[in-house]
């Protein structure tokens, strides 16, 4: 059965005639036709990691420059997956937005908690993409390491990663790096994860912990209106940035197709948490574009109405009219990204058809600091296991890609 994502008459009363489109209270800065708008409270200006200003028209070629490559590494691994070279994928089809100005938002010592979709935060962390095909090809557990850029490894389990970026924040606070005044030094912590997971336990205990403790911690929700095939109106009967009010912290809707909105408040947000005023919820109003993984048919639960109309908010789209109605970009420079993001799937698609097959023991390495003897237990019989057969049926150990550093 298909659902529409509109919204009944009782559902409109409740979120307002205008919310289902983000609402009065929604905070843009830039229209899908590509022109600026203001905002009372939060306007864009970019600096860079290090908090130095830096020219509007350079930072916005860089968002969009971020965002045509994250898309190439979506469609080429979505690719990659059709052709049997990935086990799975998760697409991020249409929330660039989202991910690149959360990303971009970040300083260095900020600490980032994904999902197993932030592809475009990944990105801008400074994880191979490589590394991430390696993952869903099933080579090894996630090869990059996540001290090396703040930004750890995948979270399968819906929701976990919330309770344990509410747990680094309060280490943070012990650790003295929270509210100090030291803009080099104070840090706060993301946790991602998407309208469905809102209405997981383990998410509903981190806010509780976050508030209570007042850690330094930005909830960052991608509302891309279906969690797999449930739409957003069968989760919540409010919109879900106001959720955070009743945790006892602030909540805040940004159109998440708004590289430039969703830069500012992510980084007014994660600015609030370093200085020691504890968590915000941050909602990117968006949407899905592709599919919920490649093992989902969208066809089957919502219309193509609902995607034809999202196509025309798209976040790469408006970038671009932006760009070129105020000269801020010539057409060499749309044509050199557009080499580069063929560059990119080149090296992506290479790349990951030379991934060698890792040892079956590899599956022990990186588990946890120091072994238990639990697990060198386990290690060495599956050893044992393993020399009962013919030696040249068992692969031999190779170094994985990205693996152990």
């Amino acid at each position: 059965m298909s659902h529409s994502t509109d919204f009944g008459p009782d559902l409109v009363e409740v979120f307002g005639p205008s919310q289902v489109d983000g609402g009065p209270e929604l905070v843009q800065l830039l229209t899908p036709e590509g022109e600026r708008v203001e905002h009372p409270e939060f306007r864009y200006e970019p600096t860079d990691s290090d908090g130095k200003p830096i020219a509007e028209d350079e930072a916005i070629r860089g968002l969009y420059r971020d965002m045509v490559l994250t898309r190439r590494i979506d469609t080429e691994s979505t690719a990659l997956q059709r052709h049997g070279e990935l086990g799975i994928w998760a697409q991020l089809l249409g929330q660039e937005a989202a991910q690149i100005g959360a990303g971009r938002a970040l300083r260095p010592q900020d600490y980032v908690f994904p999902t197993y979709r932030e592809h475009g935060v990944a990105w801008c962390r400074g994880v191979d993409p490589l590394n991430l095909l390696s993952l869903f090809r099933g080579v090894d557990h996630g090869g990059w390491d996540p001290s090396a850029h703040n930004f750890g490894l995948y979270t399968i389990v819906i929701g976990a990663q919330a309770l344990h970026a509410t747990g680094y924040a309060m280490g943070m606070q012990r650790d003295g790096v929270v509210g100090t005044g030291d803009e080099a030094r104070d840090a706060a912590v993301v946790a991602h994860f998407g309208d469905g997971a809102s209405s997981q336990g383990d998410v509903n205990e981190a806010f509780i912990f976050a508030a209570s403790y007042n850690a330094p911690v930005v909830f960052f929700c991608q509302n891309n209106q279906w969690a797999i095939s449930e739409p957003i109106e069968r989760q919540s009967r409010i919109p879900l940035y106001q959720r955070a009010l009743g945790f006892g912290f602030p909540g805040i809707r940004v159109d998440g197709n708004d590289v430039l909105a969703t830069y500012a408040v992510t980084k007014a947000a994660l600015q609030r948490a370093r200085e020691g005023q504890g968590p915000t919820f941050v909602e990117a109003y968006t949407y899905r574009m592709g599919a919920h993984t490649t093992t989902d048919d969208p066809t089957r639960y919502r219309l193509d109405h609902d995607v034809e109309r999202w196509k025309l908010r798209d976040p790469i789209a408006r970038v671009k009219a932006y760009l070129a109605r105020n000269g801020a970009a010539s057409e060499s420079f749309f044509a050199k990204v557009a080499n580069e993001a063929d560059e990119l799937g080149h090296r992506l698609r290479e790349g990951c058809k030379a991934m060698p097959d890792p040892s079956p023991m590899a599956m022990f390495d990186q588990v946890y600091a120091e072994e238990p003897p639990e697990l060198a237990a386990q290690r060495e019989g599956f050893a044992a296991y393993l020399e009962t057969f013919d030696s040249s049926s068992v692969v031999e150990p190779v170094e994985t890609q990205g693996a152990g550093r």
